[in-house]
């Protein structure tokens, strides 16, 4: 009994869902701009989603009872809400596309570790004594790279990057970096064969781009090479090596 008059009173009073709505509205804010936890802006996203269906029931709970003049009330705040919503949401990603991104500031490059630095055209395949080997080169901008791949007797398949960042082990880039890195190799001889990523349908070079970071903020990142052949089965680690990158600017 008590739990019905707890509901009646929550619902009849229909400012008690609005000032919830809008208070969760400003935590939800305040979390996204404030904190970079990921759990703590899912409890602010919780507390808005459960505050707009709160007040959802009650828009149907005053029409049950008859009760328009509030619904048409509660009905006009989730119509305001949702204008907020939409011009907020715009200025939130135009805020965070802008703002700097902080990820390398508190990164340190290790000095007990062997470093390799993307090259330009200084790089020749002719210093190297291992295979298969890999080098990173530099593209149009800072963050974005290309790579060539030298192996010898290997089977048809094909080969991409998974990215690390060397101190935390961070994954970079996980979304995008292995269908923007494949590479199509097939080499059964035992002379030694580069593969590059090759060009697009536009006859532009083809690069990938490493987001986490900023340009002029360096960090040490390990690239492997893995290969998946094309008749199926395991993938394998080829080679990996580490390079002193930068995050692509947005």
């Amino acid at each position: 009994m008590k739990i019905r008059q707890f509901i009646f009173k929550l619902f009849t009073i229909w400012t008690r869902p609005i000032f919830f709505l809008f208070f969760s509205f400003i935590l939800y804010w305040l979390t996204l701009f404030l904190f970079e936890n990921t759990s703590v802006l899912l409890v602010g996203f919780s507390v808005l989603a459960i505050a707009l269906l709160t007040i959802i029931f009650s828009v149907f709970y005053q029409l049950v009872k008859r009760n328009y003049r509030n619904s048409f009330l509660s009905i006009c705040t989730i119509c305001l809400f949702g204008l907020l919503f939409y011009y907020f949401s715009i200025y939130a990603f135009l805020y965070f596309q802008s703002s700097p991104d902080k990820y390398a500031d508190k990164l340190t490059i290790p000095k007990n570790i062997k470093i390799y630095i993307p090259s330009d055209t200084t790089f020749s395949i002719k210093d190297q004594i291992q295979f298969p080997d890999f080098q990173l080169d530099n593209s149009v901008q800072p963050g974005i790279y290309s790579y060539k791949i030298w192996t010898r007797n290997i089977e048809k398949g094909y080969c991409y990057l998974k990215a690390f960042e060397v101190t935390h082990n961070d994954p970079l880039s996980v979304d995008r970096l292995k269908e923007r890195s494949k590479i199509e190799i097939y080499n059964p001889k035992d002379s030694i064969a580069m593969f590059s990523m090759g060009k697009t349908q536009y006859n532009v070079d083809r690069d990938f781009t490493i987001y986490e970071g900023d340009w002029d903020k360096p960090y040490a990142a390990r690239f492997e090479v893995w290969f998946v052949p094309a008749k199926g089965g395991q993938e394998r680690k080829l080679v990996e090596k580490i390079f002193k990158i930068e995050g692509w600017m947005r």
